[in-house]
């Protein structure tokens, strides 16, 4: 594998450090959504702006949101009742692959709010669909497109 003159290895045990602390950063993001998303089904306007099927959507990202927390707190769990006091190849691999999955619940989730959101502005749906579409091609552009395309050009 070729290396930049910028870059360097990493030991194991900074590495995990480094997987569990994006899990930590990544996780207050998550737990805010999912708390305005439980916050907004109590609004009085939730049932005036929303109908069954919206209201449905709703749900569903809230459910992803939750899974998205699951999937982020999973590293730390793992760590905590398996790996304890230890590093591990292992540890490190399933941390990054908990975190990398949480990515996906948690951009359908936000590009469903999105256009929710956006219908509750306009009142289109058409506009809804599309700010949700343009969000889930955007952030799976950012999440998922480049960090593979940068992983095979650095390979």
């Amino acid at each position: 594998m070729a290396q930049d003159a910028q870059s360097q290895p990493v030991a194991l045990k900074d590495a995990v450090g480094f997987a569990l602390e994006e899990a930590r950063m990544v996780l207050p993001g998550i737990q805010a959504l999912f708390g305005f998303q439980l916050i907004a089904v109590f609004s009085q306007r939730f049932d005036e702006v929303f109908d069954g099927w919206h209201q449905g959507l709703h749900l569903a990202a809230l459910a992803l949101v939750a899974l998205a927390c699951g999937l982020a707190m999973t590293p730390a769990a793992y760590h905590r009742q398996v790996e304890r006091g230890r590093v591990s190849q292992r540890l490190l691999d399933r941390a990054s692959a908990f975190i990398g999955w949480a990515l996906l619940p948690l951009m359908l989730a936000i590009s469903i709010d999105l256009g929710l959101v956006g219908y509750a502005i306009t009142g289109s749906d058409g506009v809804a669909l599309a700010l949700g579409l343009c969000s889930a091609a955007v952030l799976s552009a950012c999440w998922l497109v480049f960090p593979r395309v940068a992983k095979r050009r650095q390979g």
